[in-house]
């Protein structure tokens, strides 16, 4: 049973989610100023926060399993250092397939310094909306890994979600360990959405 303090947090994020949606929306041409207010509501009133994405192989090994699992994922309006933080596990666009997704745990964000372990490349300082990722499982080479030590910096705009909760198999199942800031914003949207059964009937294993 969500409570009533959860209730209200909740419908503050749908607040905040809304409304973040609506201006974007207005500031790239896509609705009117006389668009925004009814933009809003029927943003607020219809459907939910999060949506479902499959994930398979074993670059997020083993905070998600090289068989797969089915993630719930919180819908970002727009991915930038305010939203999200380093340490979170995101879903961003593929940089060499556009039409592909990967998830990918948030390593460095703008303003960060990167240093290799390989003395012959040259430090560099992360620009304005860019961002590093890297994939968890330590074992996997670059190319293998398929994260920013391979194709580099990405666009903070490329990131569309942020990995709330994974469903591996029926009985193994739970949140994701994101920033200690992004699991407390997201817990009233975790509480209100996670849908257990739902994801156990989408799960394609």
């Amino acid at each position: 049973m969500v409570s009533n303090t959860t209730w209200l947090r909740y419908l503050a994020r749908r607040f905040e989610y809304s409304l973040a949606l609506s201006y974007k929306s207005y500031e790239n041409g896509k609705i009117s100023n006389r668009e925004v207010g009814d933009n809003f509501w029927k943003t607020f009133f219809q459907g939910k926060l999060t949506f479902l994405h499959w994930n398979k192989g074993e670059e997020m090994a083993p905070t998600i399993a090289p068989e797969g699992g089915t993630l719930l994922v919180r819908k970002l309006p727009d991915a930038d250092p305010q939203r999200v933080f380093v340490g979170d596990v995101v879903v961003m666009k593929d940089p060499e397939k556009s039409d592909s997704y990967l998830v990918r745990r948030l390593a460095a964000i703008e303003g960060y310094e990167m240093v290799s372990k390989d003395e012959k490349d040259e430090p560099f300082v992360l620009e304005k909306d860019q961002c590093w990722v890297l994939a968890d499982n330590d074992k996997l080479k670059p190319k293998e890994a398929k994260d920013s030590r391979f194709f580099g910096p990405v666009s903070m705009n490329d990131i569309i979600g942020r990995v709330l909760y994974c469903l591996r198999t029926a009985v193994d199942h739970g949140p994701i360990q994101n920033s200690q800031f992004s699991m407390q914003k997201d817990l009233p949207v975790l509480e209100v959405e996670l849908d257990v059964d739902e994801m156990a009937k989408n799960h394609k294993a």
